[in-house]
């Protein structure tokens, strides 16, 4: 008898629907911790099952369907939800139905939400494809390549206590961010976090995010109308994955434009930036400390340079920057709570 589900995080649901009569087939609701509490009880009573996570997400919901003896789901859903089950690897098998049609719009709806690519060379490939005419649509189905957790390259224990000597090199705990709907999203450079950052004059800026500072820095200190061109485009960018794609296709189209020494700086500006996202929001702050003891990875697939890679093959230098920052914090927060003592 299959199973009826609707993943929800705010509960935001009709108080009548066909969902709600569970006469021939059930249904369940899976949503955050606290969502609705009332609404909850109005389920309850006409006998669909609510089942609240912590932290509501793909993979730990199929995990959980996986205890409860669910062997095959179907997902339907939008954008945003189907690029969130792809990227936590919980898909196996795409149907997409395309329909003799053409709608579009500046706003229009993708099928696929936000993945984190800029390039095609970075598309997931679909393997086995068929394809089905069903009346004037086309079925087209295959299956998606694995997409394996990135195993990060734990530094020897010299190299570890070096970025934090909080970290056990031996029985590390490792804590995975990418996505900002991840648990620790908030890590990333491409959070939507502004930041106000120093000009050489003495002013400051602000950029919507680290990744807008950090695209924008490659430009920054060349003498032609060029560079500043690329500058006032990363800044007018609408997102974090916007400055980066007008920010890479730059660098790689007109290479006389990046400053000299980027190479030898982007790591610094990187930090910089962090830095200064950390030391402007104290929840964040806090985050971070939290995870004192454990190892940060940046669980891109693609960024072999930022991330892990797909195989941990990445250098995961955002992780580690992490990892340096949070030693430096911790050592402030000791040496504050030495002067108060004495102060006492």
């Amino acid at each position: 008898m299959p199973l009826r589900v609707v993943m929800t995080k705010s509960l935001d649901l009709p108080d009548e629907a066909n969902l709600w009569d569970v006469s021939d087939v059930p249904t369940m609701v899976v949503t955050q911790r606290g969502a609705r509490k009332s609404f909850q009880k109005i389920l309850a009573s006409k006998g669909v099952e609510v089942v609240e996570f912590d932290i509501l997400n793909p993979r730990d919901v199929m995990e959980y369907f996986h205890d409860r003896g669910y062997l095959s789901i179907m997902w339907e859903c939008g954008g945003r939800l189907a690029a969130s089950a792809i990227s936590d690897g919980v898909i196996h098998k795409v149907y997409a139905f395309l329909a003799p049609k053409i709608i579009g719009g500046t706003n229009a709806q993708s099928p696929v939400g936000e993945l984190g690519m800029v390039e095609m060379t970075q598309a997931f490939d679909l393997l086995d494809v068929c394809y089905e005419q069903i009346g004037p649509d086309m079925l087209m189905s295959g299956s998606l390549q694995p997409i394996p957790d990135p195993t990060p390259i734990i530094p020897s224990e010299n190299e570890t206590l070096a970025i934090d000597p909080t970290v056990n090199p031996y029985e590390p705990s490792i804590i995975f961010f990418y996505k900002t709907w991840d648990p620790y999203g908030a890590f990333s450079n491409f959070s939507a976090h502004s930041i106000k950052m120093p000009e050489e004059n003495g002013g400051n800026v602000t950029w919507s995010s680290v990744e807008h500072y950090y695209q924008a820095s490659k430009f920054m200190g060349v003498s032609d109308s060029g560079a500043k061109d690329c500058i006032g485009k990363i800044i007018s960018a609408k997102s974090p994955e916007e400055a980066a794609k007008v920010g890479r296709s730059m660098q790689r189209l007109h290479p006389n434009l990046v400053r000299a020494d980027w190479e030898d700086v982007k790591i610094d500006v990187m930090y910089s930036g962090l830095r200064c996202k950390f030391s402007s929001y104290p929840y964040l702050k806090s985050m971070l400390l939290a995870t004192s003891g454990s190892v940060l990875v940046e669980a891109s697939p693609h960024d072999l340079f930022w991330g892990g890679g797909r195989e941990g093959e990445g250098l995961n230098y955002l992780g580690r920057l992490l990892m340096r920052l949070r030693s430096e914090f911790l050592g402030e927060s000791s040496t504050s709570s030495e002067s108060t003592c004495l102060a006492l």
